[in-house]
């Protein structure tokens, strides 16, 4: 019965599903929209690109073979990954980079799923590595903001209609690839006052390579990954 139960998880997860009308890629499209050009959303929703980045650092600092000491999330929006081992070389440059880049890449992979008629398998790896990061925060903000998004990940999993998880994930993977986009444009403007805390500017002590070309790669992978993702959902 266990084996039979396992085969039905299995193909319920695994198998091709119809793809959406285009109404469903339509509205989730605009929605995703008005989630990052309305200021007053965008201040709320930002917190799940923040996720998204801070999530990448800690998975690459992971991979790499750095020690994870933590994430926090904070209600600014802002957060924080802390990871040992050398403060130099390729697992450090490569774990500075994945912030910026992560959301993109996350979207792109999402819109690969869902061009393949995987909703579920995309919404249960998001809810994976959303479970993972929540085990990782070290804040109560971060804590209540990672595990709300599980909750409401599996709750659109488990109980919502296939209509409803198809447009849940793609409102989600729109998102992702468009929001991935303003922090960019964002960390340019933070540099412009000064600021060189950043991801970019961290990036030029560890490379060599000044902090505005990390800034242009930032754009070219969110831009890039948007045109490709937009291609997947809409064909």
């Amino acid at each position: 019965m266990d084996i039979v139960r396992a085969g039905e998880l299995w193909r319920w997860v695994a198998d091709a599903q119809h793809l959406p009308p285009g109404w469903v890629v339509a509205v989730s499209g605009l929605l995703a929209v008005a989630a990052v050009l309305t200021r007053r959303v965008w201040r709320v929703s930002r917190n799940v690109v923040t996720i998204a980045h801070e999530g990448g650092h800690a998975l690459v600092a992971l991979v790499t073979g750095r020690r994870l000491g933590g994430v926090r999330l904070h209600r600014t929006s802002a957060g924080e990954t802390v990871s040992a081992g050398k403060p130099y070389g390729p697992g450090m440059m490569l774990t500075t980079a994945a912030g910026y880049t992560a959301p993109s890449l996350l979207g792109l992979g999402a819109a690969a799923l869902l061009a393949g008629g995987r909703p579920i398998a995309m919404l249960l790896v998001s809810l994976v590595l959303l479970a993972g990061l929540t085990l990782a925060m070290r804040n109560g903000y971060g804590l209540v903001a990672t595990a709300a998004a599980a909750i409401i990940v599996l709750t659109v999993c488990w109980l919502a209609s296939a209509e409803v998880q198809a447009l849940f994930a793609y409102s989600a993977t729109w998102f992702l690839l468009l929001g991935a986009v303003r922090p960019v444009l964002e960390l340019q403007r933070t540099r412009r006052r000064g600021t060189r805390a950043t991801d970019a500017d961290d990036l030029a002590r560890l490379t060599g390579v000044p902090g505005i070309v990390w800034v242009a790669v930032f754009g070219v992978v969110a831009l890039a990954s948007l045109a490709l993702g937009a291609h997947l959902l809409v064909r």
